[in-house]
């Protein structure tokens, strides 16, 4: 839903996408990489490290932030431009390493089908009100967002 609220706020992107499916895996990684689905994780060090300059000792608690990594200047350029053909994107949507979730592929190609099949069945779409974001601070996405349809 996310992904798809930018492509309606950015009509031009979501004719590009429209008329260049073969365009659809890299828009999905940048809209994965926009709206990453959780917000943070928090975890307990198991021993004592430090990160850049910060010191950490084993037992503190640290959190990691998806939502700002994802907009890190220092790793993607023009981090608050919506880019469809981002490359490399280097995003940690789906954590990274021993952590990284499970169902990531399966969410891209499920992502990219709806793409594909929405194209197919719709001529056109429009936000029809404001979406309203889902109340949490783990969970980052919408719980409604209405839109009008047209038919092919």
């Amino acid at each position: 839903a996310s992904g798809m609220h930018e492509l309606l706020k950015q009509p031009e992107l979501y004719r590009q996408l429209e008329a260049n499916p073969d365009q659809l895996p890299a828009a999905v990684e940048e809209m994965l990489r926009w709206s990453t689905p959780l917000h943070y994780f928090r975890r307990t060090a198991t021993c004592d490290t430090e990160l850049r300059g910060q010191k950490i000792r084993e037992n503190d608690r640290v959190v990691m932030l998806y939502s700002s990594a994802n907009f890190d200047e220092r790793v993607f350029e023009n981090p608050l431009t919506f880019d469809i053909s981002r490359n490399p994107n280097p995003h940690l949507a789906f954590g990274h390493g021993i952590h990284l979730c499970l169902g990531a592929n399966l969410a891209r190609l499920e992502a990219r089908i709806f793409f594909e099949e929405f194209f197919k069945l719709f001529s056109g779409a429009e936000l029809a009100g404001e979406p309203k974001r889902i109340r949490s601070n783990l969970v980052n996405g919408y719980k409604d967002m209405p839109v009008r349809l047209q038919p092919r």
